[in-house]
């Protein structure tokens, strides 16, 4: 048996390692003895080099785990089928974006998407890491224009600024791809275009509303937060972009619908013939089921993976019925699970949630470019 007493008068990275390691042997249904030896190891290296190498499975849970401990997140009953990618060997910008496009097109899957996520090498200490500005790894451009509207997205025009000032130029259209913005330690910014062919967009028809495909509207079908940082055992992983599938109300109430973002809902309830000058003919709520109903339709007539907002809130508590029973509390933002439509009709509108932080888990980058 190994003395640990040390731990108690350690720095906090090994604390937090310690208990990393502890949730994970005990996960992993290893014996106790393991975790004495493993932490021994961990401190000897820690002596040498001020931080320590987890091992793939180490990597690999702490991954899943931190999707698990993720409170903004409702499709978590998932979490054990995220596939984790370990990158930490690559070492220059044109390798990470080669691995990037590779996870594009492993997750996209054809349209039948699965969860993944890359785990590019770890923070050391006092030094930056590896650092990708996108905050998704695909989102369109925003141009601001002379007389103060947008064409595309206006909640990316400051990054497609910093893009153009890279040298980067778009087509000027309102689905623009933007490219990937790599930043290894201690090296300047480099610029990627994706190639058009790891993306698969879904143009966006109404089942009922012939001129709802006249409008000239598509989202990409894979959401792919790219910019926040993982920690795992008290190590911090700035480069390790994830993904899943989308709920529709993210594309059509969110990133369509709002009004600082693609504002669609005056042009859809225009075309929909709905009086828009009184609030009391509910012409959003009604343009908004239009624009959802639109993303469901059109992606399932493409094949591609999407959830409703109604079969999501069911797994969730089923998600919290089976964490339940392993003997796990699941932390939620309310906020952030509810869904922005149709919300008292969903079952996790009824439900007390606990926004609490545990770790392993995905937290903001600590800085914007």
């Amino acid at each position: 048996m190994y003395d640990l007493s040390y731990l108690e008068s350690l720095p906090n990275l090994l604390l937090e390692a310690s208990d990393y390691l502890q949730l994970f042997y005990r996960e992993q249904y290893l014996p106790e003895s393991h975790v004495e030896a493993r932490l021994s190891d961990i401190y000897q290296e820690y002596r040498r080099s001020r931080t320590y190498w987890q091992t793939p499975e180490e990597l690999a849970c702490g991954a899943k785990v931190a999707w698990r401990n993720s409170a903004n997140c409702i499709g978590r009953i998932f979490w054990q089928s995220l596939n984790v990618r370990d990158l930490r060997h690559l070492t220059t910008a044109e390798e990470v974006f080669a691995a990037l496009v590779e996870h594009i097109e492993l997750a996209t899957n054809n349209g039948n998407i699965r969860p993944h996520i890359s785990i590019f090498a770890p923070q050391q200490p006092g030094k930056k890491g590896i650092r990708i500005w996108n905050p998704q790894l695909i989102r369109y451009a925003g141009y601001r224009q002379a007389d103060g509207s947008v064409v595309g997205d206006p909640e990316h025009c400051e990054f497609t600024e910093i893009c153009q000032r890279f040298g980067w130029q778009g087509k000027g259209t309102q689905f623009d791809v933007l490219p990937l913005v790599i930043q290894m330690p201690e090296q300047p910014p480099q610029w990627f275009e994706i190639p058009s062919q790891a993306i698969l967009e879904v143009p966006l028809s109404h089942p009922d509303y012939p001129w709802f495909a006249d409008l000239g509207l598509k989202w990409h079908a894979l959401p792919a937060v790219s910019d926040w940082r993982l920690e795992i055992g008290g190590l911090s992983y700035p480069a390790a972009p994830f993904s899943g599938w989308y709920m529709c109300t993210e594309i059509g109430a969110r990133n369509l619908g709002d009004v600082q973002r693609y504002n669609l809902l005056p042009i859809v309830a225009e075309k929909m013939g709905l009086d828009t000058r009184s609030k009391l003919s509910l012409w959003k709520d009604l343009a908004l089921v239009v624009l959802n109903t639109a993303v469901l339709h059109s992606f399932a007539q493409q094949g591609v993976s999407i959830v409703d907002h109604h079969t999501a809130s069911s797994q969730f508590m089923q998600h919290i019925e089976r964490e339940a029973k392993a003997g796990r509390m699941v932390p939620a933002d309310w906020g952030r699970i509810v869904p922005p439509i149709s919300a008292s009709a969903t079952e996790v509108f009824h439900r007390h949630m606990e926004n609490v932080c545990l770790k392993p888990n995905f937290f903001p980058p600590q800085d914007k470019p």
